[in-house]
């Protein structure tokens, strides 16, 4: 029996699951509950229908995905299998920005603590360089 078999339509919070957007399902629904979640750019509770065709937009932290359903999976897929149900539509800078806010949180430090030392430059040096 194979585990990637399609069903026509299926709840926003399992195929948010199914196609490894978050780690757990109710993650998502607490995702969905929280105003996170637009299908078709509008807001989605977690037992809304999915179907293929629709565009969904999920905001996870900074960055602000956007994927359109191309099928629905009968229960979570391996990883290599998710373009198959889903078509990633984010662009770059999404992730650009998420990756800049990560730099910006490692290189600041905390307020009085001086100048860095040629030790703390070397090792910024060498984790940046």
């Amino acid at each position: 029996m194979s585990t990637t078999l399609v069903v026509s339509a299926a709840r926003l919070d399992k195929w948010l699951w199914a196609v490894r957007l978050f780690k757990s399902r109710s993650l998502a629904s607490d995702a969905c509950r929280a105003g996170s979640v637009a299908v078709n750019d509008q807001p989605a509770k977690p037992a809304r229908e999915v179907r293929p065709g629709e565009r969904i937009t999920v905001r996870q932290g900074l960055v602000k995905r956007t994927l359109r359903v191309v099928d629905v999976p009968r229960s979570r897929v391996g990883p290599k299998l998710v373009p198959n149900f889903c078509d990633d539509l984010t662009p770059p800078e999404e992730f650009e920005k998420a990756r800049q806010n990560r730099v910006q949180q490692l290189l600041e430090r905390e307020k009085g603590s001086g100048r860095p030392t040629k030790r703390d430059r070397r090792l910024l040096d060498r984790l940046l360089g």
